[in-house]
């Protein structure tokens, strides 16, 4: 590999561990407020869904989130949470709330961290 190579590798491999982190605090921060808060569970609770499901899905958030801050389990992480980002989208469409867009784009950094991170373990 030549060095100009290697130097983008490394600038690549530093912008994913920057969107992990900024991934995993964000979500840690949102899950905890979607968990703990009153308003959210009034929110939620306009859903008609159980709020079990609130539960489990900002608990989900928040494993995910943890996992994706230790090196040796980012991209557990990642997958984790974008298979629960993924069913919050659908769960939002299917009970017509359109407004997905920050779970998009939640759900493509995962993405996004899942790949170029468990790259690394196949090189």
């Amino acid at each position: 590999m030549s060095v100009l190579n290697q130097h983008r590798e490394l600038r690549a491999q530093g912008a994913l561990t920057g969107l992990q982190w900024a991934l995993a605090i964000v979500i840690l921060i949102e899950a905890g407020i979607f968990v703990l808060t009153p308003d959210a569970r009034h929110v939620f609770r306009r859903t008609h869904l159980q709020l079990i499901l609130r539960l489990f899905l900002g608990s989900g958030e928040i494993v995910g989130a943890i996992l994706l801050l230790i090196p040796q389990t980012a991209v557990r992480g990642a997958w984790v949470l974008l298979s629960i980002f993924l069913v919050a989208i659908l769960v939002h469409v299917v009970h017509g709330m359109p407004n997905v867009g920050a779970l998009v784009i939640y759900s493509v950094a995962a993405w996004a961290i899942a790949f170029g991170k468990g790259r690394e373990h196949l090189e």
